[in-house]
């Protein structure tokens, strides 16, 4: 039997499921990340039963288009009266309930802007096929991510506008989640209009986005709705710092970027710095939960004055509060001083789309001619022309047919994805890069064992002596690389300049051919060989700062890692040369370093 059946929700969720039923609209939704399975329909019951009765639950289809998502021209109507007539889309439909997003890792750039929109405005704004309407929709939108990588993410856009990041995770052992009931649910929206927000827990929660890195200001905008929906749960009229912690550790943990500064008093630390981290803190910690409106303790004084020690305090709390609820992989990620922009945006991992005329994925289309093998979309050139019917059948003066004109044809836009090919370009120079090489090997082995999936291709580069040697062509072939990689040598000079123009030819090449390439240099930075071979560090840093310009200037995507003991200055100066990520990573095994390079090059997958 499956240990998942029998799970429990754990705090989180279930307090995630009541708050986001007390303001559904306000909250914007919940990312939920995590596989199908009982788990998330046990989340998915819970909320359904908090909602009220009746409130529209819709799903968006896998291939929605604008006109099921905004809405559109009702053709069938519009030809029988002959003018135009509206018909609701999906967005619309769903007001006052819950829109649901399957797959939200896979959803097309497209669609996620148009759901950011609605979530923004509230409301659907459809000017189209000679409709103008604008339609109430206050939804709760569910995210709900399947992805099995970091890389894959639901589009940044969208989920700077839920406030609530899940991960489905069972509740350990003896813990209960409070069993609300659609009466408390009730009360607590009733109370909600009421609820107030000192001004010292506005200061704490911005304080605390601040301390972590989030640049976004809706987060702290969505902490402190999440901070009243919890006090209004609590049957409170006033939040307070249990409140405010709760919101911190729901909204502001999951989107932390960096450890909080040190703090710069001369007392002992009570808190691990990022240099040293103490012990992780368990990754089912639970924000703390409101009380029932039968259990909170007596009104607090609300006059009470706030100093600036208590201020200090409570930013510390909040601050705090964060840090117990981020997991030890993230946690970690953030002591190594790895920001997540790059992975938060990538959607999914197929290859850069590129626009074709007549292959690929249909994805619309277009007003154009059908010509050069573009095929004609019939239905939106039929829509294109309903609304024009009766006054051209008056103008022509004959019989009541469909009349079509050249203005209302529309052929079918098509995309596909470019396969994507990750180029290693290896410092092979030396006995230390040794090391690196046989980390090299197992990342490649590693990255290939995903290309099925992925459909990349992996291509290995080693400078050393005079010159570059192309070791492992573009290839999806785990044996060829095996192969391939088995006698790699290391030792001699460091023609660092070589091995970037080699890897801009490359690169180039595979740019030109229909491929998303990214180059991952390995070095630390430091040349010894010049360009055409003598040797002289001055001489051979100079050719490989303008080899590095040479090859930002063709704007290849790339990322540098740099193989010293310590973060070095020559290899961050050689990454801002080359317009690359710079990426300190002395001490990473195979593993590690093909999860840095999954991070890093998301955004081109």
């Amino acid at each position: 039997m499956n240990p998942w059946d029998s799970a429990r929700l754990s705090v989180r969720m279930a307090l995630a499921a009541a708050l986001l039923a007390v303001d559904p609209s306000g909250l914007g939704g919940v990312a939920l990340r995590g596989p199908a399975g009982p788990l998330r329909d046990q989340w998915l019951a819970l909320l359904r039963r908090l909602l009220p009765p009746g409130s529209p639950w819709l799903r968006v289809p896998s291939h929605a288009g604008d006109a099921a998502l905004l809405g559109g021209l009702d053709l069938n109507a519009t030809l029988e009266t002959g003018r135009p007539v509206a018909q609701p889309g999906l967005l619309a439909r769903a007001d006052g309930g819950v829109l649901v997003l399957p797959m939200a890792e896979r959803v097309s750039p497209g669609v996620a802007s148009r759901l950011s929109a609605v979530v923004d405005r509230q409301q659907v704004v459809l000017v189209r096929e000679g409709l103008s309407l604008r339609s109430p929709a206050r939804f709760a939108l569910l995210a709900l991510d399947e992805g099995m990588a970091d890389e894959e993410r639901p589009p940044a856009a969208l989920l700077d506008r839920l406030a609530l990041h899940l991960l489905t995770e069972p509740a350990p052992e003896g813990e209960i989640p409070p069993d609300w009931l659609a009466a408390d649910i009730e009360r607590a929206q009733m109370r909600l209009p009421h609820v107030t927000l000192p001004e010292p827990v506005l200061q704490g929660l911005c304080a605390a986005a601040l301390a972590w890195g989030i640049d976004s200001l809706r987060a702290p905008l969505m902490a402190v709705r999440v901070a009243r929906a919890a006090a209004a749960l609590d049957g409170r009229n006033e939040v307070d710092d249990t409140h405010a912690a709760l919101a911190a550790a729901l909204v502001l943990a999951p989107r932390a970027t960096r450890m909080p500064p040190p703090a710069t008093s001369d007392d002992a630390d009570p808190h691990p710095s990022p240099a040293e981290p103490g012990p992780a803190p368990q990754a089912a910690a639970s924000p703390p939960a409101p009380h029932r409106p039968d259990e909170h303790p007596a009104d607090r004084d609300a006059a009470q004055d706030t100093g600036q020690p208590e201020q200090a305090a409570l930013e510390d709390r909040l601050v705090e509060a964060v840090r117990a609820s981020i997991p030890p992989g993230l946690l970690a990620a953030l002591q190594a001083g790895q920001a997540r922009q790059a992975r938060a945006s990538a959607a999914g991992r197929a290859g850069a789309a590129s626009k074709h005329p007549n292959r690929g994925r249909p994805v619309g289309s277009r007003r154009a001619e059908p010509r050069s093998g573009a095929r004609l979309h019939v239905l939106d050139t039929l829509r294109a022309a309903a609304p024009w019917q009766r006054l051209r059948q008056e103008a022509a003066g004959g019989p009541a047919r469909l009349r079509v004109r050249r203005e209302d044809f529309h052929v079918v836009r098509y995309r596909q994805h470019r396969p994507t090919t990750t180029v290693f370009v290896v410092d092979a120079s030396g006995s230390s890069a040794l090391h690196r090489l046989a980390e090299a090997k197992g990342a490649v082995e590693l990255l290939l064992a995903e290309c099925y999936v992925r459909r990349d291709r992996v291509a290995v580069l080693a400078f050393r002596g005079a010159g570059t040697e192309l070791l492992l062509p573009p290839t999806r072939s785990l044996t060829r690389a095996k192969r391939s990689l088995g006698a790699l040598p290391g030792g001699g000079g460091t023609p660092l300049a070589s091995g970037i123009a080699a890897a801009a030819e490359l690169a180039g090449q595979l740019t030109r051919g229909g491929d998303s390439a990214t180059v991952v240099l390995l070095t630390d930075g430091r040349a010894n060989i010049a360009r055409d071979g003598s040797p002289g560090r001055t001489q051979a840093q100079q050719d490989a700062l303008a080899a590095a310009q040479r090859f930002r200037a063709e704007g290849l995507s790339a990322l540098l890692i740099d193989t010293s003991p310590q973060p070095s200055d020559p290899a961050r100066t050689l990454a801002e040369a080359m317009g690359a990520a710079y990426l300190a990573l002395p001490h990473a095994g195979a593993e590690g370093l093909a999860k840095a390079v999954q991070w890093a090059a998301g955004p081109t997958r």
